[in-house]
């Protein structure tokens, strides 16, 4: 694998003025990305909440580039395998489903290649 550009990134936990304590990936001093208030009494803070009950490892940032609000949103969530597939193959209609079945071993054994290549 080669690489093509590097972007250094931080993650910090930050506490807000009103005390909630979130996520913030920092980009550079004037692009960043923060973590939506679960605690705020917003359309977007409720269904975090919501989200956050049932899968724990969801996360929801807000970008912030230029001092403004972007109105862009990175939503992000570590999942095992087989509770992403349901949703994979609901994407898929039965032809497609049959094609990508047998491409799958496939992908297994090359991200395999991959993993070992990047350990060099």
């Amino acid at each position: 694998m080669e690489i093509l550009k590097e972007i250094p990134v931080k993650l910090q936990l930050v506490k807000t003025k009103r005390g909630s304590i979130l996520y913030r990936i920092l980009v550079n001093e004037n692009w960043f990305f923060l973590e939506q208030n679960p605690l705020k009494n917003s359309k977007y803070g409720f269904a975090y909440r919501n989200i956050k009950e049932k899968f724990p490892e969801f996360f929801m940032f807000w970008e912030i580039k230029d001092n403004k609000y972007t109105k862009r949103l990175l939503v992000t969530s570590f999942l095992e395998k087989k509770e992403i597939d349901e949703f994979i193959t609901s994407l898929l209609n039965k032809v497609q489903e049959e094609e990508f079945k047998n491409l799958e071993d496939k992908s297994e054994e090359e991200t395999k290649e991959t993993m070992k290549e990047l350990q060099k």
